[in-house]
């Protein structure tokens, strides 16, 4: 996978709208926890490619130092073979002189090579620099993404699970009268209070039964008082 695919794949699904996707399922629930799976492996895969170039930009930084930290010892080399040269020369020692002058140029030619590889290898270092922190911004940005996502799924399916028993008691209500609810419940209110009627019909009939009883032993004790008094009367007499 190329470095600008990486980056144009982390930049798409870091922008992606989740609301507008949302918004296009027939079911947010099902939709949402199978973008969730995909975007986590959309950002496990990410992370696996960014690694990889981050891993590219180390070894040419690596490289990048070991070029310049030759160059320098080839650098030394050289002075400390013209050094010697000079050293061999003022010392009446021409041939020998020669010959570490000539080691100066070969160390002198290293160092040139070793510096031209540092100075061509920086400007990719720079380039890669920008694409690595680029890459690091969109795999931030996918976590950020990731986390709302799994926030709105919570959300949504509570919602819906609220949306659902509300559509459950209102079907619940359609089956009784909307015209009157209180229909069945006054029907049976009216069979109570002709209970209740009957009720005390019967205490009321009751009640005068017994006063008639009473009222018949009164008169009774009335007609054996009369009696009574009629017998005294004809004993006196």
């Amino acid at each position: 996978m190329s470095k600008q695919t990486v980056l144009g794949r982390v930049t798409q699904l870091a922008r992606a709208n989740i609301n507008a996707l949302i918004d296009q399922a027939e079911d947010p629930q099902k939709m949402l926890d199978q973008l969730i799976r995909d975007y986590s492996d959309n950002i496990a895969e990410a992370e696996q490619a960014v690694a990889a170039t981050i891993g590219n930009l180390r070894l040419l930084e690596e490289d990048h130092r070991e070029d310049v930290d030759a160059a320098r010892e080839w650098g030394q080399k050289a002075l400390a073979a013209s050094r010697k040269a000079d050293e061999l020369r003022a010392g009446s020692s021409g041939a020998e002189a020669d010959r570490f002058d000539n080691l100066a140029k070969v160390a002198l030619g290293r160092q040139l090579r070793a510096e031209q590889e540092a100075q061509t290898a920086e400007p990719t270092i720079a380039s890669q620099t920008v694409v690595v922190e680029k890459l690091k911004s969109g795999l931030d940005q996918m976590k950020d993404k990731l986390s709302q996502l799994t926030s709105k799924r919570d959300e949504l399916v509570a919602r819906a699970a609220s949306a659902r028993a509300q559509n459950r008691m209102m079907d619940s209500v359609k089956s009784l009268d909307v015209m009157d609810p209180t229909t069945d419940l006054g029907r049976f209110e009216e069979k109570v209070r002709r209970e209740e009627a009957r009720a005390v019909g019967r205490q009321e009939l009751a009640a005068s039964s017994l006063d008639s009883q009473f009222e018949q032993l009164d008169s009774l004790g009335e007609s054996a008082e009369i009696e009574a008094r009629l017998a005294a009367l004809k004993s006196a007499s």
